[in-house]
This record gives structure tokens, C-alpha cells and sequence, in this order.
């Protein structure tokens, strides 16, 4: 069984900039659901890490985070998916903590819990600023250009990342890559 891991604002939901403070505000992205029912069916462990800084900055608690992803495992299983595990951090990216992508702590920390090598792991983001730290443990990062900050420039990416309109198409290139 194959993993991949994926970050969820700008990913698997609509990523304003702002804060998903409650449930009623996490919203998919078209065909975002779908494509990690795909990817379950075709054998992928499916694994979501997340920065949650609203969470230090008092926008939001735990207790709302977990309603959050339950909306979203719930209307996961309606398309036939599932989320494996949720990693998130819920500091600010200014305080020292180890957990905040793009530091390498979340991602050694989800290769411990597994038991498993990230060497050549897709990490699908829609963010530039965690390629380095993808790189750096050997994992494959692929952008989407469905975050907040759209990734609309090529001469901003860095040689050798893949960039897709949305996760539906990556999951489609990686499922059928003649495609």
C-alpha cells in the first residue's frame, strides 16, 4: 500500500487566507473529495498535515478543529474515502515549536508513527514555502494551484516540482500517467 501525504487549506478545501473557524466555513474544492477516493481504492493511505495557527491565535480550539475535520471525514465517506490520520500543528510560525511545516519535525514525526521511509512520497501543497522541507526528506513535492497565494508563475518553481490545476488532476496523473 502505497502513502501520500497532502496539506489540507488550498488543497482538499477553499483556502481564503482567513481563518476556517468553524465547520459551517470549510468548504472542498470541486473533485477534491472524490480524488482521495480514488486514490483510496487504488491503494493509497491517504494522510493530511496541516497548519492550524487560528488555534494559538484564538480564533479557534481543538474541540472546534476536531468538528472541522469531522465535517470533512464525514463528507469523505459519503464519496467512498477516507483520511488515514490528521497531523496538525497549532502554534504560530513565529513561536519555536517543531511542528509547523515547513519545518522536517511533522513529517519525521508521520515517518515514526508509520514506520516508513518518506523517500519518493508524493506531498501534494499549495504552497512553495514547504518544497525545501519536502525535498529535504527525500519525499516528492507536487504544487496545486488552488491555495490562497495561487501559484501562477513558473519561474517561481524550483526544477523537478510537478504543478497541477488541482488534486483531481494530480490524482489523475498518478493513477494513469499516460493520461
Amino acid at each position: 500500500m502505497s502513502l501520500i501525504i497532502l496539506d489540507r487549506d488550498g488543497v482538499i478545501n477553499h483556502d481564503s487566507g482567513e481563518v476556517i473557524a468553524s465547520p459551517a466555513d470549510w468548504t472542498p474544492i470541486d473533485g477534491s473529495l472524490e480524488a482521495i477516493a480514488r486514490l483510496n481504492q487504488a491503494g493509497y493511505r491517504v494522510v493530511v498535515i496541516t497548519n492550524q495557527p487560528g488555534i494559538s491565535e484564538g480564533h479557534l480550539d481543538v474541540e472546534t478543529l476536531t468538528k472541522v475535520h469531522s465535517k470533512m471525514r464525514r463528507m469523505l465517506t459519503q464519496v467512498g474515502g477516507k483520511i488515514e490520520a490528521i497531523l496538525y500543528c497549532p502554534h504560530k510560525a513565529v513561536e519555536s515549536c517543531n511542528c509547523w511545516q515547513p519545518r522536517e519535525s511533522a513529517y519525521s514525526e508521520l515517518s515514526n508513527r508509520l514506520r516508513i521511509d518518506l523517500s519518493n512520497v508524493p506531498v501534494i501543497s499549495a504552497s512553495l514555502m514547504r518544497i525545501e522541507t519536502v525535498t529535504s526528506v527525500n519525499a516528492k513535492p507536487i504544487l496545486v494551484r488552488t491555495g490562497y497565494a495561487e501559484i501562477s508563475q513558473a519561474g517561481d518553481i524550483p526544477a523537478g516540482v510537478d504543478v497541477y490545476d488541482d488534486l483531481a488532476a494530480v490524482v489523475t496523473h498518478l493513477l494513469d500517467p499516460v493520461n
